[in-house]
């Protein structure tokens, strides 16, 4: 994925070369404003989403390792995808410094394992959500069906298997990513002779990474809202509208940094017609889609833990003993132990609650 945003986007050479049929030179397109504009955009982008992404993912996992003794399916999921995140975020310093200097200066390893890194957190970040999402639909729609099916080895299971497959659609990256001399500086991509990982890298990002979570999402989260609805909840509302947030952040979080990539491989292919300004227009959206897309990952712990009481308790617990007392005299009422209780719906699983529907 970062290796046509790192060699199309803003590390891309000053000049790109375009020629007639008969061999005849174009003068060179400069996209020297677009290529200044990234070493000072993405690097602020880079260091903020890594910072926020850190710091949220980061108290995910501790408050899920502090209550490991209360795991439940549920739990694992939200701790295998703040750890994803937590792993996507990890290369963002990397590439904050590359995007910075438009010179790879931390060697071929190093340039394969952040590579890798990054795309095992991307995809593993999305496909824990998907699973999230049809075990919602599962819990919700058919309740009882599932019920016993939902334990802790099942959890493994569930876990081992999106990690294998998520390490499986990394393994091109962390094989055949290297370093190479480009022009004066080091750059960390593909290598130039390898258009079909190229093209497999944009397949598995845009169908993998897009078009399947997203229609996954809104088939079940269709069929959760009208059972949801029918529940003589009070929580029921305020759950359908994280619901449709959930989907509708995805959904513009990501597909204009996918439709961006498509564009500028076919620019690549020479499939779209080549011009200067599309082109340095394709390589601004790049920047900028790019820098929104990342910054989901700041959003996964809000979205799917943050948002629930339970969590919440967890979470004013663990600050209380981490920061100054006058900073957080007492819990709030909400957020007491005591006012704490389930609705006689949703005290027949656990998981229907705001917390765990998302």
């Amino acid at each position: 994925m970062e290796n046509v945003t790192m060699s199309d986007g803003a590390n891309s050479t000053m000049y790109d070369d375009y020629y007639m049929e008969d061999g005849e030179m174009y003068a060179p397109c400069n996209n020297g404003n677009v290529m200044e504009f990234g070493m000072v955009f993405l690097p602020t982008l880079y260091s903020l989403v890594f910072i926020l992404g850190f710091i949220g993912n980061g108290l995910v996992l501790c408050v899920l390792v502090k209550h490991r003794n209360q795991t439940n399916l549920t739990d694992m999921c939200l701790f295998n995808l703040a750890l994803a995140d937590l792993l996507f975020v990890l290369s963002l310093p990397f590439y904050s410094h590359y995007a910075a200097a438009a010179d790879w200066i931390f060697g071929d390893f190093a340039c394969r394992l952040v590579s890798g890194l990054h795309e095992l957190g991307f995809f593993g970040s999305i496909f824990f959500m998907v699973v999230m999402t049809l075990d919602r639909y599962a819990v919700i729609v058919h309740a009882h069906a599932v019920a016993r099916h939902r334990t802790l080895r099942t959890g493994v299971a569930v876990t081992a298997c999106v990690w294998t497959l998520s390490m499986c659609v990394s393994l091109p990256t962390l094989v055949l990513t290297q370093t190479h001399n480009e022009s004066s500086a080091i750059s960390c991509g593909f290598p130039p002779d390898s258009g079909i990982w190229e093209e497999f890298d944009l397949f598995a990002t845009n169908i993998l990474g897009l078009v399947i979570p997203l229609l996954v999402m809104i088939v079940c989260y269709s069929r959760i809202m009208p059972t949801l609805v029918n529940m003589r909840s009070a929580k029921k509302h305020r759950v359908v509208k994280l619901i449709v947030i959930i989907v509708a952040i995805f959904f513009f979080f990501w597909t204009p940094y996918n439709i961006t990539l498509l564009l500028s491989f076919l620019q690549s292919r020479n499939v779209m017609d080549v011009d200067c300004h599309v082109d340095a227009s394709v390589n601004l959206s790049i920047q900028v889609t790019e820098a929104i897309a990342y910054s989901h990952c700041c959003l996964n712990p809000i979205i799917y833990a943050f948002v629930g009481q339970k969590f919440m308790r967890r979470v004013m617990r663990m600050l209380k003993k981490w920061v100054p007392t006058w900073c957080f005299p007492r819990l709030p009422r909400e957020m007491s132990e005591s006012s704490y209780r389930k609705s006689s719906i949703t005290s027949r699983s656990s998981d229907i609650t705001s917390t765990h529907i998302l």
